[in-house]
């Protein structure tokens, strides 16, 4: 019989109490992550050293052979992994695995995954990637994207160090590089000028106009040039110059608009002087577009740890946005990741990263111990992924929710172009 027509007859009808969902979740969350804060600290103090050791021994970028030595050697002599050095033809690109042997989801994370897996029987795999070479060009995850490393992987999980956010909503900006030449025509500045073609003076037409467009960009925008060859001796017209800008925007659709409007000036520069232009576009990095199905799986067990620290991460579904670039970006577009933002207690002079104020301050206990509180929530956050059922698919669908959005954004800067 239906509800109604038990009502209708007199009946009185009590609902069974069943545990809330959310409740049952936050307990199972709960003793995983009691587990997980038990298997970090055990090997707190050895990642201290390996952090210090990495920290007082700075390389430059696909020449961190120091780190690649420590960090192989300290994932060999964890049980269950499989490590290949030198991976996907890059010298200092490494990466590390743990099968489970039983199907399931493929995370790209933590190395202290494997303990808890075996402990909870949980399928799947985790894969800890080696990446070098994140900043300039020709990022290590794109590399290694491109080689086929993430073939297979379903989500990828990483953090970042700060001193402004603790977020796992991080939106990072798009970036190109532009690299122009003028060529013009050499002649006695003194003698017959007009004889000439100004490489130098096209070059500052494009200098002056693109200091003209910042007054139309958008909050979001950078524009960043100099230039590289001024010229040559000044009692002559100047038969060659060249600069270099970068350009960074909120997504991939701004990026192609203002790509568009500094392509524009260098072309003005040549149209005003006489000048032939040569134009090289490099792509940089994509926009980070984070999963708010795994953003919301991390807060959960950042909130469920002790003292969570300033600021405090943002209310659900809000961005934080970025003003840098990441390789992981390009990730993102390949796969649902979560590219976590802390905050280190700030140096004496309250430096930003890459100032020389921040590089002692992400040196000291502090921050190390602001690093393993992270390590611990996206942890919590790949067994959630690798335990939960359906977990998986609700992450992929979000993921493939916002890349339509995304290829939308740009299809709609294309036909405005066309138009």
């Amino acid at each position: 019989m239906e509800k109604s027509e038990l009502e209708e007859e007199g009946y009185v009808l009590v609902q069974k109490k069943r545990p809330h969902k959310q409740d049952v979740v936050q307990n199972t969350s709960k003793e995983y992550l009691a587990e997980i804060e038990d298997y970090i600290q055990k090997v707190a103090t050895s990642i201290w050293h390996l952090n210090n050791f990495i920290h007082e021994n700075p390389e430059l970028a696909f020449q961190e052979y120091k780190a690649h030595r420590a960090l192989t050697g300290y994932m060999r002599s964890r049980k269950g992994w499989h490590v290949t050095m030198n991976a996907y033809g890059m010298e200092t690109a490494w990466v590390a695995v743990y099968d489970s042997g039983k199907a399931g989801p493929v995370v790209s994370f933590n190395a202290e995954m494997a303990e808890l897996m075996e402990a909870h029987s949980l399928a799947g795999k985790i894969l800890l990637f080696g990446t070098p070479g994140e900043e300039g060009f020709g990022g290590g995850k794109i590399r290694l994207l491109e080689a086929g490393a993430y073939s297979g992987v379903d989500v990828s999980l990483i953090s970042h160090p700060g001193i402004s956010n603790n977020s796992a909503m991080v939106r990072t900006t798009a970036f190109a590089r532009l690299e122009v030449e003028f060529f013009g025509r050499a002649a006695h500045a003194a003698r017959s000028p007009w004889a000439g073609i100004n490489a130098l003076d096209a070059l500052v037409i494009a200098y002056n106009s693109i200091s003209a467009l910042r007054q139309r960009t958008m909050l979001m925008d950078v524009i960043g040039m100099s230039i590289t060859n001024g010229g040559g001796p000044p009692n002559i017209i100047h038969p060659y110059a060249s600069g270099v800008c970068v350009i960074r925007a909120a997504s991939a659709s701004r990026l192609e608009e203002l790509q568009r409007s500094v392509s524009a000036c260098f072309r003005a520069g040549a149209e005003a002087t006489g000048a032939k232009v040569n134009i090289k576009i490099t792509p940089g990095y994509a926009d980070h577009v984070p999963n708010s199905v795994l953003a919301a799986s991390y807060n959960k067990y950042w909130s469920l740890l002790p003292d969570p620290p300033e600021p405090p991460i943002p209310p659900p579904g809000q961005f934080t946005w970025v003003k840098a670039s990441t390789d992981q970006g390009n990730i993102s577009y390949a796969m649902p990741s979560v590219n976590a933002s802390f905050a280190i207690p700030p140096g004496a002079e309250g430096g930003q990263p890459h100032s020389p104020d921040f590089e002692k301050a992400s040196g000291t206990k502090g921050a190390f111990e602001r690093a393993l509180r992270v390590a611990k929530a996206l942890a919590g956050t790949a067994v959630d992924v690798l335990a939960t059922p359906g977990l998986i698919d609700r992450v992929k669908e979000q993921w493939r929710r916002d890349m339509d959005s995304m290829k939308t954004a740009l299809q709609s800067t294309v036909d405005d172009e066309n138009t």
